[in-house]
């Protein structure tokens, strides 16, 4: 939540009262934030006044941005990156390493701000650090195998020498979300950075503070000034100039902000990565123990209040087990502990702004309206915060629903009974999304196979989504409108680079030899591929 303030000062007037009223006081010091803060590329003298989505405090006024601001960024990138691609691997992996062992020293005060920005409980603040620190593992110790330069076959054995490079690109745009704050405005970074390119960012106006607190630490590891850079401001003037202006540009959002990304990508005819938007489904299958799918459907769906971009919000539970699931799922739902504070014993933490409570309620109160039943909450909590919406379990969803096809982004989920495999897997495929897809059953080998079915860009077996997302050497991504582009793994590096060929040519050149005429050249060249067959060269 955020409301624009002509002045970056103080918050004046209102209540006296701050145990009364939370809009009395500043929730977080006001010089960590004025420090963070400072970090924003800015001279519009603009500022937005941020607020906590679990309790409705002020938090910071955040600084915006103007154009000329992102020229200066992209200007002052440039510098840090010709001197940056320069720098050998190992330094640049030096770096990584440091970053990974400075943000599990500050794990902390990284859940701190970021509990406090988005609202999220505590235990899924934890998960962004740590994922952090291993996308930085992952990078440092992989950068030779995915960056180094690759020999190839040339054309003639011994005469031909075929080296291919990987160039960086140069400087990278990264759009981030509010969702995952920390995460998401580093870890599509990191890679970039690693393979020697400069990071122009703007986070989301929502969690600026947690990704500031991230570029904080980049600049405490070590890296060089400007190298990573951030502005902030609406998409509208600032996501525009990053477009307008980056050499490729990394966007995590709505999939209908990502095709207006991809349209002004493809007129520069530069690269770029989305990863949007989803409604993904999970199936439990008839041989799933129920206990552990009931647990790891409860985490499916309601992870940071289902806030999540692979979090699933369609269920196809087969008959022969139906009754039993439900009821341990429904058990695990309401034993659910919401909360807004900091506490580990969190289970579900706010959704983040009226917007998205607007949609969480529409959703719901749409369903009900054409003969869903609730199976459990169904109900907005203002007693534990401004945007807090219970986890909430639909069954006799329809197709004339909203929720049925459209993506909630929030704690609900629907419920589908099914008596045959083969339509629960063409049910899990209805519709224009693809991201990610969760399979219970216990014969691995029967989940992988029905995984090939799933045309979703990342599938967990007996697993929500941190057995791909938590493995950095897996890509993930999304298929038809959940995305294109892959991060993590070779794939969330090698984004970043231009592949160029080298060919040394020795001996002579690829011409007939003096005193050879065309005709005879041509005639060795047949029989030289004829021979090249039989020994089985590509």
């Amino acid at each position: 939540m955020s409301q624009q303030s002509p002045n970056p000062g103080p918050l004046v007037g209102g209540p006296n009262d701050p145990e009364h009223d939370p809009s009395a006081s500043y929730a977080l010091d006001r010089d960590l934030t004025e420090r963070l803060t400072r970090r924003i590329l800015s001279t519009s003298g603009e500022a937005v006044l941020s607020h906590a989505p679990g309790t409705g405090q002020p938090l910071a006024h955040i600084p915006q941005s103007s154009d000329a601001d992102v020229e200066e960024a992209f200007k002052r990138a440039r510098r840090a990156q010709a001197a940056w691609a320069r720098t050998s691997l190992d330094v640049r992996a030096e770096l990584m390493l440091r970053l990974h062992d400075l943000v599990l020293d500050r794990a902390e005060e990284i859940c701190d701000i970021t509990v406090w920005e988005s609202g999220k409980a505590r235990k899924e603040a934890y998960l962004e650090a740590y994922h952090v620190a291993l996308t930085a593992r992952y990078y440092a110790r992989t950068a030779h195998k995915h960056l180094d330069s690759e020999r190839r076959s040339g054309v003639l054995p011994l005469a031909t020498r075929i080296d291919v490079n990987r160039v960086p690109k140069g400087i990278v745009g990264i759009i981030s979300p509010w969702n995952y704050p920390f995460t998401m405005a580093l870890c599509d970074g990191l890679p970039a950075l690693m393979a020697g390119n400069a990071v122009v960012s703007k986070p989301d106006s929502q969690t600026m503070l947690t990704a500031l607190l991230g570029a904080e630490l980049l600049d405490q590891a070590g890296f060089p000034k400007d190298l990573w850079t951030v502005v902030a401001g609406p998409g509208s003037r600032v996501g525009t100039g990053i477009i307008e202006r980056s050499d490729y540009v990394c966007f995590t959002g709505s999939t209908a902000t990502g095709k207006r990304v991809a349209a002004g990508c493809a007129e520069r005819l530069i690269g770029c990565s989305l990863e949007l938007g989803g409604k993904n489904p999970i199936l439990v299958l008839r041989d799933a123990s129920i206990e552990k799918a009931a647990e790891g459907a409860t985490r499916a769906a309601f992870s940071n209040g289902g806030q999540l971009c692979v979090s699933t919000e369609r269920m196809f539970v087969a008959d022969e087990i139906y009754d039993r699931f439900v009821e341990r799922f429904v058990a695990r739902t309401e034993a659910l502990a919401l909360g807004s504070g900091h506490s580990w014993e969190t289970d579900m933490g706010s959704l983040i702004s009226q917007d998205q409570l607007d949609t969480v309620q529409a959703h719901v109160n749409d369903a009900v309206a054409k003969g869903a039943r609730i199976l459990a909450g169904g109900r907005h909590r203002p007693d534990l915060g401004p945007y807090f919406f219970e986890p909430t379990i639909l069954e006799g969803v329809t197709s004339d629903m909203v929720c049925h096809g459209n993506e909630t982004f929030g704690p609900v989920i629907s419920l589908y009974r099914f008596k045959n495999e083969t339509q629960a897997i063409a049910a899990a495929n209805e519709g224009n999304y693809g991201l990610n897809a969760s399979i219970w059953t216990q014969d691995g080998k029967r989940g992988r196979a029905i995984a090939r079915e799933i045309k979703c860009g990342t599938v967990n077996i007996n697993e929500a989504y941190g057995a791909t997302f938590a493995s950095l050497d897996a890509p993930m991504g999304g298929m038809r409108e959940s995305g294109t582009g892959r991060r993590q793994g070779p794939e969330g590096i090698h984004r970043y680079t231009e592949v160029q060929a080298v060919g040394t040519q020795r001996v002579w050149g690829f011409r007939p030899t003096p005193g050879m005429s065309n005709e005879m050249f041509s005639k060795v060249l047949t029989s030289s591929a004829r021979l090249f067959k039989k020994l089985g060269r590509p």
